[in-house]
């Protein structure tokens, strides 16, 4: 048997992830103090001499990793899921010439949290001759299976007693014409302004260290800083477009109904500052949106419409 060559059975590998990235760097602060001595540090000192700040470079952190664990005879690739929730994972074939795998691909999986499974075993249909493959995998947040409860009231991302107006309702027209967002709202917010968690649940994935707006979807979309939330009954919660380093909580933090989050923003595909709210659920490699009602004074329940003015009851 000819082995397969390393640069199609390891190198060719291709991830389609259709996933929200991590941003991964730190904020960096320096000073000269009057004794001439220059200091450095992540966090924003006190001082009153001139601060030179080098804002952090967003870099991409995979939530899916994909590593192989067999040999050349018989190779097999772990999966590896670092997400604090679950990741539904497509694998299939882009290229097979006299190949067998375990099991039979095109397969999907769902990874539980912060796991890693040896999921595909791969080998020669005939070991007399060579062979060669290469795959492609997707993942997206989410289990498929997951029923989320429709009749739950969410609490309105943002502090007690405060107010605010929605800008774009569900089926808005501008950007909420998507699956994934069809039913999401954005407020009307001034950057800086507290994000509350709507429901309880575990940070999911985040996104902190993007600093910059436009109207390009195409490469101003991925730029959004965002924190995703999953709820015990499967469905996630989105808090989008929010300030630099306006994340306030990090992946695996449980956090409770009505704690403070993080700081609304101007980052990603935006015309102005605002906070996008949406609920999702993963539907088969899809995430869809999902119809959701606030909770209104003396435990009545408020359906959200485009141009209502919405208040955090005092509780």
């Amino acid at each position: 048997m000819i082995k397969p060559t390393s640069i199609l059975a390891r190198a060719l590998l291709a991830l389609l992830l259709f996933l929200p990235a991590a941003a991964g760097a730190q904020t960096i602060y320096s000073w000269t103090d009057e004794d001439g001595i220059t200091h450095f540090t992540d966090r924003k000192p006190e001082t009153s001499a001139e601060v030179s700040i080098q804002r952090a470079v967003p870099r991409r952190d995979e939530l899916l990793i994909i590593e192989s664990t067999g040999t050349d005879e018989a190779p097999v690739w772990l999966f590896r899921n670092r997400a604090h929730g679950p990741l539904e994972v497509e694998v299939e074939f882009a290229e097979a010439d006299n190949v067998v795998s375990y099991p039979e691909l095109p397969a999907r999986f769902v990874l539980p949290p912060d796991s890693a499974r040896e999921l595909v075993t791969i080998g020669a249909l005939d070991p007399r001759r060579s062979w060669r493959y290469r795959l492609q995998s997707r993942a997206l947040p989410g289990d498929p299976q997951a029923e989320p409860d429709l009749s739950h009231a969410y609490r309105p991302p943002f502090a007690e007693g405060e107010s605010f107006r929605i800008t774009q309702g569900f089926d808005g027209s501008f950007s909420h014409n998507q699956p994934h967002s069809r039913h999401a709202l954005d407020f009307d917010m001034p950057v800086g302004t507290p994000v509350h968690a709507a429901r309880a649940g575990v940070v999911m994935d985040h996104a902190r260290f993007f600093y910059r707006a436009g109207e390009d979807l195409e490469r101003d979309g991925p730029r959004a800083n965002f924190i995703r939330i999953l709820h015990d009954d499967g469905s996630m919660a989105v808090y989008a477009h929010l300030d630099y380093e306006g994340v306030e909580v990090r992946p695996g933090d449980r956090v409770r109904r009505g704690q403070r989050i993080g700081r609304s923003g101007n980052t990603g595909f935006s015309t102005g500052p605002h906070l996008h709210f949406v609920i999702q659920v993963n539907r088969g490699l899809a995430l869809e949106s999902i119809p959701f009602v606030f909770e209104g004074p003396e435990e009545s329940t408020i359906r959200p419409v485009e141009g209502m003015q919405v208040s955090a009851p005092n509780h």
